[in-house]
Order: C-alpha cells, then structure tokens, then sequence
C-alpha cells in the first residue's frame, strides 16, 4: 500500500499509550506517509507503557500550528491520560471535529473514542473502544460494537494495543483508497 504524498496528524498529549502512538505512526511511514505529531504544547510528550512513564517523542507541531486542511488523516491514541486531558481541550475538540467535517479519516484506539462523545462524532456511528468506554459511547448515540476494528465512513476504531495492527492496516486502506470521501451526515 503506497501512502506517498498523503499526510497524517497524531494528536497527542502527556501519558498517551506508548504503543498506539508508535504503531500507527511507523506503519504508515514505513508505507510513505508524512506523519507530524501534533500536541498543545512544544517540546516532548512522554507516554505512558503498561503500569510507568514510559518515552517521550517529540512534537512536531502545537494545535495552534496546525489545520485540517493540510493533513489526509488524524489519528488519536488512547491510554488513560491522553484523551481525557485533550477531551478538556477546546482547540483540540475544534481540531478532531474540522477533520471529520472536512471528510478526512478519523482514527481512534482504546480510551480514544472519548474524543468521539465530546466532539459528538460518535453519534449514530457505529465503533468500538476499551470495554469501559462501551456505555459513554452507547449513551452518546453510538452503536458499540467488540471487535478488533469498526469502521464507519472514515471513521475507523478498535479496542486496546493487540488490535494495533489491524487498527493501522485499516487506516491506511481507508487514507489509501480516499474512502472518507464517501461519508454521509449522521
């Protein structure tokens, strides 16, 4: 699958989960994408990996630095501390929200899918997350679903950091074939 030319956001945070930002973000440059980590502040995130602090990756660009209009993708790792500190982030909410009403594909693993209820892209979207989020997305309109990945029209979610491949090969087949493009109002 060939990503060249194609541009991808990861927004992210403190205590994002190591694992799901790295996946992604490998994948789809091993496949040509340029992928630029975006977080509300310069410097260096640290992530969080299974019970301790774990790396820090640097940023590349602050939300304010960035729009949706120059990027194919945005992708959102989860991890406990991440989405919930981004949920709180006005910018961040406008960020994720422009991709998605812009057509643009929508990634979001583990705990991530909070930033689906707050931006109020999981309503009527069918998805998935970490088993604790199912009744904050079902009462927020979703249609929750267990499996490795959902993918609604560019939307695409999975569960935890053993779906990551699948996660990240169904993010690239959905950039790669522009299928985003598609999407209807819910």
């Amino acid at each position: 699958m060939h990503l060249t030319g194609k541009k991808v956001l990861i927004l992210a945070t403190h205590g994002f989960e190591q694992s799901e930002l790295e996946v992604p973000r490998d994948r789809l440059k091993e496949h040509g994408a340029e992928v630029h980590i975006v977080a509300p502040e310069k410097g260096e995130i640290r992530g969080w990996e299974k019970k301790d602090w774990g790396r820090s990756v640097p940023v590349d660009r602050t939300i304010d630095e960035v729009k949706a209009d120059d990027y194919d993708a945005i992708v959102l790792p989860g991890g406990q501390m991440n989405p919930d500190t981004l949920r709180r982030n006005e910018k961040a909410l406008k960020l994720i929200r422009a991709f998605f009403d812009a057509k643009k594909v929508v990634g979001a693993i583990c705990h991530a899918p909070w930033l689906l209820i707050d931006t109020s892209i999981a309503k009527g979207r069918k998805v998935t997350s970490w088993r604790s989020l199912k009744t904050d997305l079902i009462n927020a309109g979703a249609k929750w679903e267990d499996k490795e990945v959902v993918t609604d029209q560019g939307l695409v979610t999975s569960r935890y950091p053993g779906d990551l491949e699948a996660f990240s090969a169904k993010l690239m087949e959905e950039i790669a074939e522009g299928r985003h493009a598609q999407r209807t109002a819910a």
